[in-house]
């Protein structure tokens, strides 16, 4: 049993030889398989990756532009808002225009009126301006409507 040992040993050695060499033959042709594998599947992965990158700045691309459009109509809708205010503003002022033509038509109407058949008080009002006088000339009208020019100038 003893003999056979030396002679088992190099069968073994020789069929562990072989599973070596075969190993290694597998390993040189699985090699090169393996590698295109690997960069088909990170060829894969950068695309899908492309991808991804792609959607995102689409997306982004997208919401600038639907912000921009919302600041647009903000813009639109403050100016319209800017616009019927200053149209308000302007039919109020001319409300107002108008009621304080009103109110000094009447002050003028009553004015006038007042002094209707009132000789005495615009001959008072007369002499009065007169006496009040800083110096100025004074243009007295005559029976034609002419006034008389240069007729003497008032004291100083």
């Amino acid at each position: 049993m003893y003999q056979n040992r030396p002679a088992m040993a190099i069968g073994t050695l020789a069929i562990l030889t072989i599973i070596f060499i075969a190993l290694i033959i597998l390993a040189f042709w699985a090699w090169p398989k393996y590698n295109v594998y690997k960069q088909e599947l990170n060829g894969q992965a950068a695309l899908r990756e492309a991808e991804w990158s792609k959607q995102i700045l689409i997306e982004e691309a997208k919401a600038r532009e639907q912000a921009a459009l919302m600041q647009a109509k903000a813009r639109v809708t403050l100016a319209e808002a800017e616009g019927k205010a200053k149209i308000a503003r302007a039919k109020a002022e001319g409300l107002a225009d108008i009621e304080r033509a009103k109110a000094a038509a009447e002050a003028n109407r009553i004015i006038g009126e007042s002094l209707k058949n009132n000789e005495e008080y615009l001959r008072y009002i007369w002499i009065k301006g007169l006496q009040d006088g800083k110096g100025e000339r004074i243009y007295i009208p005559t029976e034609a409507g002419l006034p008389i020019l240069e007729a003497g100038k008032a004291s100083k």
